[in-house]
């Protein structure tokens, strides 16, 4: 009895839209090649990125990264897997950015003490995918808006061309997003990331 207890539960794609509290998503284990979310205390699931979605990401991310390195104050953690917790709202909701941005992160402390319910981050990052694009453009509007810490989203959409992406930044202004739209070989600065530069080119 107290084994079946321990046993993690697995999901896969065909346990899309089961209803499941934060717990028992964060405890479960789930079939590789997929997505999981828990919004709204249901589970969503969505195919894994393809390979240009996947080049978006990774560029963007290592930008990013290494900004980290050398301004560590500004931020400190830099990671595609976090999941992130939206307040107020009735059921549980954990969406899942393609890159999250922390400031501040206390990575000294033991490991055990850290669970992404008790941190936020300053900036989020997402790559529309072609078949799922409302999620990013309509859905994710709202829920990071919900989380006072983000100050900007980036929206990333290569679905004209991989290598030249445009970019849509979401940057919190009152009570509403102001947005910004950038040109594929735009270049981005912000005073979130002070001497930050972003040229909207793969290539650069």
């Amino acid at each position: 009895m107290i084994q079946r207890l321990t046993e993690k539960m697995q999901f896969g794609p065909g346990d899309r839209g089961r209803r499941m509290t934060y717990d028992e998503f964060m405890a479960a284990d789930y079939q590789e090649g997929y997505r999981y979310e828990l919004i709204d205390g249901e589970l969503i699931v969505s195919p894994a990125p393809n390979m240009p979605h996947d080049l978006v990401e990774k560029w963007v991310g290592l930008k990013l990264e290494l900004y980290a390195e050398a301004h560590a104050d500004v931020i400190n953690y830099v990671t595609n897997k976090a999941r992130l917790s939206v307040p107020d709202r009735d059921k549980a909701t954990a969406p899942e950015p393609d890159i999250a941005v922390y400031q501040g992160l206390p990575l000294d402390l033991p490991d055990e003490e850290l669970d992404w319910r008790n941190f936020s981050p300053l900036l989020v990052v997402e790559v529309m995918s072609p078949d799922n694009a409302d999620k990013d453009q309509v859905r994710n509007v709202k829920l990071y808006f919900q989380i006072p810490s983000i100050k900007e989203y980036w929206l990333f959409d290569p679905r004209a061309s991989s290598r030249h992406p445009s970019l849509r930044v979401y940057r919190r202004h009152g009570k509403q997003w102001r947005i910004i739209d950038i040109a594929p070989g735009g270049t981005y600065t912000t005073k979130l990331l002070p001497g930050f530069e972003l040229v909207v080119d793969r290539g650069q």
